[in-house]
């Protein structure tokens, strides 16, 4: 098993009316990319506040390499970086001003892979700070961080203001990082892009985790879904009465849904060699539709 690099125990703050973050638990194993989904207000900004050590919880507790975020979090900024959910930058001229004193903090002196991360994400430095929109904003934020070679990365909701051109470019960059054993834990509340790159996924809604799912059993769910459509009525009929495993049908379209154990796929194909059928596509459960189910249960 992976060693634990963030561990986040119990975590409460309640800022009164609902509001806040309850009992959050949450190990983030070493080299992972963990994503934190959820909607505006659900708590995932509050959670990375405190293991960012801007806040200090009502109880519980969040360590970063057995590092207390509240107590350590001088030591801490030694291996993390962090691109927020709201971005404010110095009163200075430029991008590149920006980048340049950020460099100087850090002690940089190769921009070999700043300018990498700049030309993948088509950013123009020179712009003036304070008039860049929010998605150079946000590029420029994305640039210093990873600018810094940090061993973890905590990113808040970072493709904010983002193209979908630009937003692929940045998961392109995470994967990157990933490559070099980084750990990577990102909110975001778009499913999709979470899914693409993500280890493992928590949800929360109104302050507390719902669930928290691994997406290579995602991908490889226990149970499986085929959409198959037939050649003839004959074929059509012949299969409804020989396979029991039916979810759905359209005998207009000849088409029927099966859903069964992953184990039993081997005696489908078995079945369907005596038909003549016209297609068949398995049904894959994404990230969206899987919390959409965990994300109402409570609701009914």
């Amino acid at each position: 098993m992976p060693d634990t690099v963030i561990q986040i125990n119990n975590l409460t703050k309640n800022y009164g009316k609902g509001r806040g973050v309850f009992d959050i638990s949450l190990d983030i194993p070493r080299g992972q990319v963990f994503g934190y989904v959820g909607t505006n207000g659900s708590g995932k900004t509050t959670t990375i506040r405190h293991m960012m050590g801007f806040v200090k919880a009502d109880h519980g507790s969040v360590t970063v390499h057995g590092l207390n975020s509240w107590k350590d979090s001088t030591q801490i900024m030694n291996f993390v970086s962090y691109v927020p959910g709201e971005i404010a930058f110095p009163a200075l001229a430029s991008g590149t001003d920006f980048l340049k004193l950020q460099a100087e903090y850090l002690g940089i002196h190769d921009f070999t892979y700043m300018n990498h991360v700049i030309s993948l994400l088509q950013l123009d430095p020179t712009a003036n700070l304070k008039r860049m929109s929010k998605g150079m904003k946000q590029k420029t934020a994305i640039v210093a961080a990873l600018m810094g070679d940090k061993e973890i990365l905590i990113l808040d909701e970072p493709t904010t203001g983002l193209d979908p051109l630009m937003r692929d470019a940045f998961l392109e960059l995470i994967r990157e990082e990933k490559a070099k054993g980084r750990t990577i834990f990102m909110s975001s509340h778009i499913f999709e892009e979470i899914e693409h790159v993500c280890d493992q996924v928590a949800m929360i809604k109104d302050g507390k985790l719902v669930d928290t799912v691994d997406l290579w059993a995602l991908r490889h769910w226990k149970t499986k879904t085929f959409d198959i459509r037939f050649s003839t009525p004959e074929d059509y009929n012949g299969f409804l009465a020989e396979w029991s495993h039916i979810k759905d049908v359209d005998q207009e379209a000849l088409l029927c849904q099966v859903e069964m154990p992953a184990a039993e796929i081997h005696q489908l194909f078995h079945v369907l060699n005596n038909y003549s059928v016209a297609s068949l596509k398995e049904q894959h459960i994404t990230l969206d539709q899987y919390f959409r189910q965990i994300y109402t249960k409570g609701e009914h």
